[in-house]
């Protein structure tokens, strides 16, 4: 897998512990509110509800926050009506870039992600300027302690497509509609999964062999990823360990 996935998985790691808490909740709020609205509030008739629950509690969201939230996306509680929306762009390099947002208000979305786009080095795209180059897959993450064969066997009897190694964890890669078999699978066998969630999975990607350029797109991913509307950051570059765990700790 591309370096993406182990920066995803990385921040993945970081994000229960760490001080921007409070944006975590609320991104994972938003969409378990977006879940029930399209889906229905029952977690076991509705799949996508089902994962933003699951995503939830490993974020430490208490129950009762959870439960509000269902409820204002079934309508029983009143709230603020959000609707997803997609933005492509460039990072520096040449990067490919997909932004997932949640918004009450597309006109300001829009324009803090263009403007994050500018103050980066970036530059938006068209709708399928770089989307063509991405695949919606299910990925599940797992403990680094986990036996790898104990995993293949068990991912793929329940249908999982490959097992690669992130260094910090083991990833799990499924068709979207297996996702929760394989999840519900591993967790049967004992192997609870730290997160399972679909994401878009770079089928090209962009080396980037200087640290000074995977600084730059680094910082310009982590300046989306920190816009309150915007829920996923995507990307396609792939940058050596080394320089990796370089830009990464600046």
């Amino acid at each position: 897998m591309s370096g993406h996935s182990k920066w995803a998985t990385t921040k993945h790691r970081k994000a229960a512990v760490d001080k921007a808490r409070a944006k975590v909740f609320a991104k994972v709020i938003r969409q378990l509110e977006v879940a029930a609205r399209e889906g229905g509030g029952d977690i076991t008739a509705n799949a996508t509800l089902r994962t933003m629950f699951d995503k939830a509690r490993a974020a430490s969201v208490p129950l009762d926050t959870i439960e509000r939230a269902i409820k204002r996306g079934t309508g029983d509680l009143e709230g603020v009506r959000y609707e997803p929306v997609t933005y492509e762009g460039y990072a520096p390099g040449g990067v490919a870039v997909i932004v997932e947002a949640l918004t009450d208000n597309r006109n300001r979305t829009g324009a803090e992600v263009r403007n994050v786009f500018s103050r980066g080095g970036g530059s938006t795209a068209e709708p399928g300027s770089v989307s063509w180059q991405f695949a919606r897959k299910g990925q599940i993450q797992l403990d680094r302690s986990l036996d790898e064969d104990a995993i293949m066997e068990v991912g793929l009897e329940a249908g999982a497509e490959a097992l690669s190694d992130e260094g910090e964890g083991w990833v799990l890669t499924t068709a979207p509609a297996d996702l929760a078999a394989v999840r519900d699978a591993l967790a049967t066998a004992g192997m609870t999964p730290e997160s399972a969630e679909l994401a878009l999975v770079a089928t090209t990607t962009v080396p980037l062999a200087e640290e000074s350029e995977a600084k730059k797109v680094l910082r310009l991913l982590e300046s989306l990823d920190d816009l309150d509307d915007v829920q996923n950051v995507w990307s396609n570059f792939d940058i050596p360990d080394d320089i990796l765990a370089a830009a990464a700790a600046d």
